[in-house]
């Protein structure tokens, strides 16, 4: 065993009963855990937004993009989506409870980037000096 070893889990992370089965959170973990549904989340948890303002916040996101990502969050349960009878119509969007419940969990992996972001970087630097055709990056 190495110095820095500190030994490795061999007990499952998640039990669901039958080993097959994935208590639904391969699903969960799909939604919240796509390219831009967090940052929408991490958006929100600032306070109510209009689409647009959701659309210059998250650079990079198309409108279709943007307005399928807030349609699984809302089906989701995890914003709500408050249309205001105006001409044109104006529509805001604001985590809910649920929504709000799971911003500390997306700021407790922001601060794990944050503290490993240079040993993944030089682990990386590392496996591509070994295995420089991958073509992995």
């Amino acid at each position: 065993m190495s110095v820095g070893h500190t030994g490795v889990t061999t007990e499952a992370v998640v039990t669901c009963g039958d080993e097959h089965e994935d208590c639904g959170i391969r699903e969960v973990l799909d939604r919240i855990g796509d390219k831009w549904s967090v940052l929408v989340v991490v958006e929100l948890a600032q306070g109510v937004r209009r689409f647009r303002q959701l659309q210059r916040a998250v650079p990079g996101i198309s409108q279709r993009m943007l307005t399928l990502t807030v349609r699984r969050l809302e089906r989701d349960g995890l914003i709500s989506r408050t249309v205001h009878p105006t001409v044109p119509p104006q529509v805001e969007y604001e985590l809910t409870t649920m929504g709000h419940s799971l911003t500390h969990l997306v700021k407790a992996l922001a601060d794990w980037s944050a503290d490993h972001r240079d040993a993944i970087a030089r682990a990386r630097q590392e496996w591509d000096a070994v295995h420089p055709d991958s073509g992995i990056r």
